[in-house]
């Protein structure tokens, strides 16, 4: 008996040894994958076609782009109180529109998260996937209208393109937390918002304040932009400069709107270094 179960036993170990040496099966292709690959190839191909992509106007736009770009030094700084005046407007715009759209994102994210608002999470970010959609130069032109032109329409528009995005990062980020927290906090008979505020709203802090960072750091660009449409900031300066060809001055405006992103974001950065080592 002895005997036969060492054979049994030395079997069962090279039975193992090739499986082990056999090569993995390879994975099935997806054949949805395969499909969106090969009609993305061919739609591009089409984009091309259709849209008159045409490489000897590009060439020769970039060549005027160049003349056109040595006319713009020496930079002009004669008007720089103005530009700085219009840079730090830019920044008010950015910083209010930002703290409004947390503000409602704070509360809207937890009613669009489906692990504590299953009822009301779809319509909440149906919501939020409208006002996302739109982008925020189009908020602008319908702002300006119904409230005219100005810093005004600009807040409004960073508040309600922001809040879109925002609603729905922060309600990723409440239905990654921990399903055991809510569930003993529920079966210890808290309240939905004892939930929240106890169970939900520590574990998720960290995030919220990252990606307010970051969304601040984007509605700075945008709102450089939105002078253009007459929605205040530095985007005005700029637009003006090109419309009277002050090719020189434009540079000035673009240096200044480079100096103030690129500050704001290295801030930003170490700001979420320092968040990410504290949690």
């Amino acid at each position: 008996m002895s005997s036969e179960w060492v054979s049994a036993g030395r079997q069962a170990a090279q039975l193992n040894i090739r499986e082990r040496l056999e090569e993995p099966k390879k994975p099935k292709k997806d054949p949805v994958l395969q499909a969106a690959l090969v009609f993305g190839l061919l739609f591009f191909g089409f984009s091309l076609y259709q849209l008159n992509f045409n490489y000897v106007v590009l060439f020769q736009g970039t060549w005027k782009f160049v003349q056109s770009f040595a006319l713009m030094f020496p930079p002009n700084a004669s008007e720089w109180k103005h530009v700085l005046a219009a840079a730090l407007e830019t920044l008010q715009i950015a910083l209010v529109g930002t703290v409004f759209a947390v503000l409602i994102a704070l509360v809207l994210s937890f009613f669009a998260a489906r692990n504590l608002s299953p009822r009301t999470a779809p319509v909440i970010n149906a919501f939020a996937s409208f006002l996302r959609a739109i982008p925020t130069l189009v908020w602008a032109l319908i702002f300006i209208v119904a409230v005219g032109m100005g810093p005004f329409p600009g807040i409004l528009a960073i508040c309600t393109h922001a809040a879109g995005m925002l609603i729905k990062v922060f309600a990723q980020s409440i239905e990654e937390v921990d399903e055991g927290v809510i569930e003993a906090l529920r079966a210890s008979g808290a309240s939905w918002l004892q939930i929240v505020c106890q169970g939900v709203l520590p574990c998720v802090a960290t995030s919220f304040l990252a990606w307010s960072v970051f969304r601040l750091e984007v509605d700075i660009g945008e709102s450089s932009v939105l002078g253009v449409v007459g929605a205040g900031g530095i985007g005005f300066e700029i637009a003006n400069a090109m419309r009277a060809y002050e090719f020189d001055s434009a540079c000035f405006v673009a240096i200044v709107i480079f100096a103030m992103v690129f500050t704001v974001e290295l801030c930003s950065n170490r700001f979420k270094t320092r968040i990410r080592r504290r949690s």
